[in-house]
């Protein structure tokens, strides 16, 4: 079997670990290292990739582009940027859209535009924001005070004051908890990197309500959810969350960095010039490839044949757990899907598969502290479900010894 092709002594921060996969080109839902080894990717980038690689509408977007103009700054527009907001602002109630370059940033926007709106109808002292545990938001300082995941917050305190987290599906703690001080509040519909938890239905209305009654900004944080990703365009719409601002970025930029913070008239019409900006946000390029990839995704045959792939994933997932006793309950949407992994009755890590899996030609995640996540390309085949399933199996025969149960 053919060695993967893993470089260490880079200049690179210890913060992105010690060695790394040099990878070399892609064409559809393929990989290959510098070495030449063949990978099947269900990582997409961490959910980026969704048209796969070396798309025909995505490289002539990038070459028709190129001959015309890279960058304006925000000081200046073109026609990919104006063309892309109108689109995106036409995907519900929204005013406007704030193009920005990642998800962190993204939600930064939002946490600004929440409390400005808090300021300017309710006054001082309302300024209290809250997210919820298993939560992953962004590492700038903002965002990252609303991820409330230790190892990635406590080094880098003091962060945002007035933010709290609650626990998820607690109808009773979530009404003795809020009150009209808090000026918004930022949640996931299917929290991606903390093990793709999901929300009660009745949570979620609960939520809406008292969101709209005590007049606190509504964030859904889009940045792995959206754009098709779990087989409609807004997870929000599958779930029922009504959300005032919707934030996103991975698949947008079609693997260049892309983000939107889609807003309503009612905080709009508090902005002024200065309020926010983005000197690389919404370029040019980074719009027209943005506007191929909506042509795409934002399709309902395409949308569909997401939900369809996503549902035969789950089906071939759970046909697998019946062979192996450490791998438990199947987890997501669309084609965000992840199974549990119970390491002691395995006898082996979760990254310790994602290893094995490198070895035999798959690219898998992991997300929260026991999920092995999938998140391929959008225009993955059924045969290449298939095909990864298959490596999938092996991995798992390898690591076990063969011990099927």
């Amino acid at each position: 079997m053919q060695k993967s092709y893993i470089t260490s002594k880079t200049s690179l921060p210890k913060s992105f670990g010690d060695s790394f996969l040099e990878l070399e080109k892609g064409k559809g839902v393929f990989l290959w290292d510098k070495g030449g080894k063949k990978y099947l990717d269900f990582g997409s980038g961490i959910a980026v990739n969704s048209l796969g690689y070396s798309n025909k509408g995505i490289l002539s977007a990038i070459r028709r582009q190129s001959k015309k103009i890279i960058h304006t700054s925000n000081l200046y527009t073109s026609e990919p940027t104006t063309r892309l907001a109108k689109e995106l602002t036409s995907l519900g109630e929204f005013d406007a859209v704030h193009l920005g370059n990642s998800g962190t940033e993204a939600n930064e926007a939002a946490i600004k535009f929440a409390r400005l709106y808090s300021l300017s109808k309710k006054g001082k002292g309302h300024t209290k924001l809250l997210s919820f545990e298993g939560a992953f938001h962004g590492r700038t300082l903002g965002a990252l005070t609303l991820t409330p995941t230790p190892k990635y917050k406590d080094p880098f305190g003091p962060l945002l004051p007035d933010c709290y987290t609650i626990a998820p599906n607690d109808i009773e703690l979530l009404k003795n908890t809020l009150d009209d001080s808090f000026a918004g509040i930022i949640i996931e519909p299917l929290q991606g990197e903390g093990g793709l938890n999901s929300f009660d239905p009745a949570f979620i209305q609960v939520l809406n309500e008292l969101c709209k009654s005590l007049d606190i900004i509504l964030i859904a944080d889009e940045v792995q959810t959206g754009l098709g990703r779990t087989g409609s365009m807004f997870a929000s719409e599958l779930v029922g969350l009504k959300p005032d601002i919707i934030t996103l970025a991975k698949p947008l930029g079609g693997g260049l960095p892309l983000s939107a913070t889609l807003i309503p008239q009612k905080i709009n019409d508090l902005l002024k010039p200065g309020h926010h900006g983005s000197t690389f946000g919404g370029g040019p390029l980074t719009s027209a490839v943005a506007l191929e990839v909506m042509k795409v995704v934002n399709d309902k045959t395409f949308l569909k044949g997401v939900t369809d792939k996503g549902d035969y994933l789950v089906q071939q997932l759970d046909l697998l757990k019946q062979d192996y006793s450490c791998l438990g309950q199947t987890k997501g949407m669309g084609l965000l899907r992840g199974i549990e992994l119970d390491e002691t009755k395995a006898g082996f890590t979760i990254a310790e598969l994602i290893g094995e899996a490198r070895n035999q030609g798959l690219l898998i995640l992991r997300c929260g502290s026991n999920v092995i996540r999938l998140a391929p390309p959008l225009v993955i085949t059924v045969k290449e479900i298939d095909q990864a399933l298959a490596l999938l199996r092996t991995s798992l025969n390898n690591l076990t010894n063969g011990g099927l149960t």
